[in-house]
């Protein structure tokens, strides 16, 4: 523990001399003498003189130091019955394997290899393969549609496709094969083989020419040494889930990776080599790469792989029982899953079953997290409940509470205080900053520390015009919010959700915590509806707690009055509407920009990440009922 305050100075006021100590902490082949080249910003360059592997920091390394018989993964999946703890020299050893079995199928330095795989130990060990022969893996989440798939496979030309029969959801199989087949069909770009795992489930058909069983390479292959790379090389491409366009390749280097995520286990979440952390999301978002797999195994943690969901595997006490079962003592989740744990246990029954002593902290991202669902896990873990912001861009948390330098107050609403290596600031439209408390752009201060993106891929002018031209000396983050006079950050929403009625402007996260505050509701959105007379109303959508048996007639007056109780007539709050569930990304995102367009009868693309495309045939009948969108 440390003093908060006089740490983060440091790092704004000498980031080179900050940085510099964090890197000593990590594992290089050549230690860098350049700790930073911010000579052609926004292309900031960390420990570019340096040379390192990240496989080695995250598994040879822990084994040398002799805690190879230390787990270093439990595999935990509900939806197969199955359970697997493997260790770190376990881990060694079928990584270095499958590294030589994509050694043998022509796989070099600098060459990209796309994952398209399950929350299977399998897919981690292929992460790490890549990484051990310095090559740039690209993960797709498992499931992908075909078209999309073959962009990513286009945008990335891969020379090898890692792959397997099928993905399990709650009550189906999903088979990955033909959508593989269609989408390697489609692109222009032919991967040379594709290495496929046959799970028990599904048994998928091979292409002689190209599709090679993973158990018949990893008995083929001798096993591959990791291969030094500098600091500032590619260690992997992650497609953003744009709902427009073609996908933006976020480029993560080397170097400041390892150091950066290194240094947030202990400084942020407060783990130690040996303790259990799990991050309940998926492998396919960044999430699932800098904490399910790169963090905790470069800080020598055991890594939790959960293969199931936080409802209805088997019901809504799965996360306790795998808190439980395992003595995880951080979890880090979405808030969605918590809300949808909420409305299936609202009083919170469940938890009575399983013992949580060794559960310290939960962290939350990914959307920001209402109040009340923040206050019910509080009272539910009686533990530290941080939400924390950060973004598929950055790798790593912009603001949080960092519990392993200082435990500072959580405050409600607010995903903490700026964190080491960012300066935040507010501007308005102008360009100019505004007063404590007041709402504009939130941006960070170039440059950027370690581990953020470096650029997109194959696109370095639409990194520098999708970031950092609206703001010129500034990352743009897209989200919109204010920093009160205690520092911490409140994130409203996307700057494209900041609603203008009759000149004023509003956050949608400010209406969405006062509807969530009501005792039936469950989950919520509000987006911002065209309107001839004031420009913009906000419109919402709730989602009840299962069990509520009072219909919308008897609600929806008592949202309108909360709201104007609470925000004001300013609001011009006067709709909402029941809905049985609300859309959103496979990531827990709730479709606010793809339910306004609908509103608006806009022209609109189906997201390529929704998790259920028939939600928005509901959403679309209830805005036509409510008098919004148009029948076509």
């Amino acid at each position: 523990m440390g003093d908060f305050a006089s740490i983060y100075q440091q790092s704004i006021d000498e980031p080179e001399t900050f940085w510099a100590q964090a890197a000593q902490d990590v594992q290089w082949v050549t230690p860098p003498q350049t700790i930073l080249d911010d000579s052609d910003s926004p292309f900031t360059r960390w420990y570019p003189d340096g040379v390192i592997n990240a496989c080695y920091n995250a598994v040879d390394y822990h084994v040398e130091s002799g805690r190879g018989d230390q787990p270093a993964l439990i595999y935990d999946s509900p939806v197969t019955d199955a359970k697997q703890t493997i260790t770190y020299a376990e881990l060694q050893e079928k990584v270095a394997l499958f590294a030589g079995a994509l050694k043998s199928a022509g796989v070099e330095k600098g060459d990209r290899v796309l994952i398209y795989m399950p929350m299977i130990p399998e897919s981690i060990t292929a992460v790490l393969a890549c990484a051990r022969l310095g090559a740039v893996h690209s993960v797709v989440f498992g499931g992908f549609a075909s078209n999309e798939l073959a962009v990513r496979i286009d945008d990335a030309q891969p020379k090898v496709i890692v792959t397997a029969s099928c993905g399990i959801e709650i009550n189906r199989i999903i088979e990955y094969k033909p959508l593989l087949d269609a989408a390697i069909a489609e692109a222009k770009h032919k991967p040379s083989a594709s290495i496929l795992l046959q799970r028990p489930q599904c048994q998928a058909e091979m292409i002689d020419s190209r599709d090679i069983d993973w158990h018949d390479a990893i008995a083929a292959a001798k096993p591959a040494d990791c291969v030094p790379v500098q600091s500032t090389d590619p260690l992997y491409i992650l497609y953003t889930s744009g709902t427009t366009g073609a996908p933006k390749g976020v480029v993560r280097d080397t170097g400041g990776s390892v150091v950066s995520l290194k240094w947030t286990m202990k400084n942020i979440y407060d783990v130690d080599p040996g303790d259990v952390y799990w991050a309940a999301s998926d492998i396919g978002w960044v999430v699932g790469h800098s904490y399910i797999i790169y963090g905790p195994l470069f800080a020598g943690n055991t890594t939790l792989l959960y293969e199931g969901k936080p409802v209805g595997t088997p019901d809504a006490g799965a996360f306790w029982r795998v808190i439980s079962e395992h003595k995880v003592k951080v979890l880090f989740t979405a808030p969605t899953a918590f809300r949808a744990i909420k409305r299936e246990d609202p009083e919170a029954k469940l938890t009575s079953q399983y013992d949580l002593s060794h559960f310290k902290a939960l962290f939350l991202a990914g959307e920001r997290c209402d109040p009340p669902t923040l206050a019910w896990a509080e009272k539910t873990l009686g533990v530290p409940v941080i939400d924390h912001w950060w973004q598929t861009e950055t790798g790593w948390s912009i603001c949080a509470i960092c519990k392993g330098i200082e435990m500072r107050d959580v405050v409600s609403g607010s995903p903490g205080q700026p964190v080491p290596g960012y300066q935040m600031d507010v501007l308005d439209a102008d360009k100019k900053p505004v007063a404590a408390g007041e709402i504009g752009a939130l941006v960070v201060k170039l440059p950027l520390p370690p581990g953020t993106f470096s650029t997109l891929w194959g696109a370095p002018e639409r990194f520098k015009s999708s970031y950092f031209e609206t703001f010129p000396g500034y990352y743009e983050t897209g989200d919109a919010g204010y920093i009160d006079e205690n520092g911490y950050a409140f994130v409203m929403a996307r700057t494209d959700d900041v609603i203008n009625v009759a000149g004023h402007r509003l956050s949608t996260g400010a209406i969405e915590e006062v509807l969530a505050a009501h005792r039936d509701v469950a989950e919520c959105a509000v987006v911002g509806v065209a309107d001839e007379l004031k420009g913009q109303l906000p419109l919402g959508l709730v989602v009840l707690n299962s069990g509520c048996e009072r219909d919308e007639e008897t609600i929806v007056p008592e949202l309108v009055q909360m709201v104007r109780e609470r925000i004001g007539p300013v609001a011009a709050f006067k709709s909402a509407a029941v809905i049985g569930r609300l859309p959103k990304t496979r990531s827990g995102k709730i479709l606010r920009a793809t339910m306004r367009s609908i509103a608006d009868g806009s022209n609109w693309k189906m997201p390529a990440t929704i998790d259920d495309p028939v939600i928005l045939d509901e959403i679309t009948e209830t805005l036509q009922r409510l008098g919004y969108g148009r029948s076509s």
